[in-house]
């Protein structure tokens, strides 16, 4: 799949660390400048390291700089011995602006035509790798403090992320970083790190099956939405979200005359839900059994709309009246426009895709309203997680559906990513997962299939928040057109294999225009 994320009063912030606490004197900081040859060092290192890194953002664009925006050692390194170092990093790595790109991403800095994503590196340092360490090379800089060591993806080394779940259990400052934890929270010491393979935009690490540590790669200014949404609803009594037990931020110094800018996400950590399944995998799994999975649907349908009730009582909310609406259907028709540019097949379609925005429009300025709220921002069914046997347990299965990783759509800027949203987005995105699902588990009648997956899911929405998305078609059918134009253009670009599935959906959204 494509990745493949209450009132005001009731909102209460981030347990706060203050803000003048002294940092332990057993680690170094170092300025925004970072050591005396630092980056110099690191610089040929990290441009052919970088770009390979499947997190990275920049791919198929070079490399033409560096920018230190902090440095902090988390753990000294010797020139000798076998203790390794830990050093954590803020770099903004340079590119040139990509063709037709309009949005700023990372420390918000552009030279001219290029523009700078800012990346969270956490660095081993040795004097030799150990061999199972070994594929985590990433060289040995010449010149600068760290001459003559091996540098390493920290990850790597489970000593490191080790140091790291300890300072997350001993919360405080450390220069420019600060680790919060809740005050209920209880983190054990001693829990066995290992490192999640099967990330995309971010890294994770699981302690002993009880917490995992996501850690986000590509940062900006601002609090990220997978801290911000799982707090907020973690303090309305929601159970379907796993909540935070700790996480850090670091605070970007202050430049020119402005002010400073807010504080960077690095790291939550949550309670790891071991023995659960996604619903990706699950999807698959009663698919090749040519088994029935309308009653999953209906019990995640019921999950998505507790967590959007709680949403919606957690955090501000708005109303999308005829000039938000009309911008919300611009913005749909100009992404078809360039997603058909790119790719041929969607040009038969586009007037009657159009169409279905213009339906939109009309009921902005017939005077219609919706509702909008802070929503997850990427749903689909490898977002829902599964824990026990059966369906879920309101729907007299054994198991219970959660929803994970809202951080929203990476690729997309932070502060769209936190505007309110109508939570139809969220429903359109799991209706596409499940054309996915069942295109990619070849049923003998996958569009069958999906449409009783896709009513059952609608069906237990609208049990438990009051209001079916039916009801609304011509909302529901732009967002899932837009969601499906989006589709088109990922899998044209990375998965051509896969095109027929998003092109399936193309035609006939575009039949019911018609």
């Amino acid at each position: 799949m494509p990745e493949a994320p209450l009132s005001r009063g009731a909102h209460h912030p981030p347990t706060a660390v203050p803000r003048d606490q002294p940092p332990p004197t057993t680690a170094r900081t170092a300025a925004a400048a970072g050591p005396p040859g630092l980056l110099t060092s690191l610089a040929p290192l990290l441009a052919e390291w970088l770009p390979r890194q499947r997190w990275f953002a920049g791919k198929g664009r070079p490399v033409t700089g560096f920018a230190l925006v902090s440095a902090t050692e988390l753990l000294p390194w010797r020139a000798s011995g076998g203790t390794p170092g830990l050093l954590h990093l803020l770099v903004r790595a340079q590119q040139p602006e990509p063709p037709g790109h309009r949005h700023g991403f990372g420390c918000g800095h552009r030279r001219g035509a290029a523009a700078s994503d800012c990346y969270q590196l956490l660095l081993g340092a040795r004097p030799a790798l150990p061999p199972p360490l070994a594929p985590a090379l990433i060289g040995r800089p010449s010149g600068g403090p760290l001459d003559g060591q091996t540098v390493y993806e920290a990850l790597a080394d489970p000593r490191l992320t080790t140091l790291l779940l300890e300072r997350l259990r001993m919360p405080g400052r450390l220069g420019p970083l600060r680790f919060v934890r809740e005050p209920s929270s209880a983190i054990p010491s001693a829990l066995a790190p290992r490192v999640m393979t099967a990330e995309q935009s971010n890294s994770s690490v699981v302690y002993g099956d009880t917490f995992i540590l996501k850690l986000f790669r590509r940062v900006s200014p601002g609090t990220n939405p997978d801290l911000e949404l799982p707090l907020a609803l973690a303090r309305t009594g929601c159970t379907r979200v796993p909540a935070p037990a700790a996480w850090f931020e670091a605070e970007p110094p202050a430049e020119g005359a402005g002010p400073r800018p807010e504080p960077f996400t690095l790291g939550v950590l949550q309670p790891y839900l071991a023995g659960s399944r996604d619903g990706w995998q699950l999807a698959l799994d009663a698919l090749a059994a040519d088994g029935d999975f309308t009653g999953a649907a209906r019990a995640l349908g019921h999950a998505t709309a507790e967590v959007h009730l709680a949403m919606a009582r957690a955090l501000p909310t708005s109303v999308l009246r005829r000039p938000q609406i009309e911008h919300l259907a611009a913005a749909m028709s100009e992404r078809l426009d360039s997603a058909a540019a790119a790719v041929p097949a969607l040009q038969p379609y586009r007037t009657a895709l159009h169409g279905a925005y213009e339906d939109l429009a009309a009921l902005g300025r017939a005077g219609r309203t919706w509702a909008a709220q802070r929503i997850h921002g990427d749903l689909h069914l490898g977002q829902a997680l599964l824990t026990g046997d059966g369906g879920d347990g309101d729907g007299g299965g054994g198991g219970r559906w959660s929803l994970i990783d809202f951080e929203g759509e990476p690729s997309r800027p932070l502060a769209e990513r936190r505007r309110p949203q109508p939570p139809v987005r969220d429903i359109a995105g799991m209706l596409r997962s499940f054309d996915y699902a069942a295109a990619v588990g070849r049923h003998e009648h996958p569009q069958e299939w999906a449409c009783r997956t896709r009513a059952a899911y609608c069906a237990g929405y609208a049990e438990a928040s009051g209001g079916d998305p039916r009801d609304e078609p011509e909302l529901l059918r732009a967002h899932e057109t837009d969601k499906a134009v989006y589709e088109v253009l990922y899998e044209a670009r990375h998965r051509p294999d896969w095109l027929s599935v998003p092109m399936t959906a193309i035609h006939r959204l575009a039949a019911t225009r018609a």
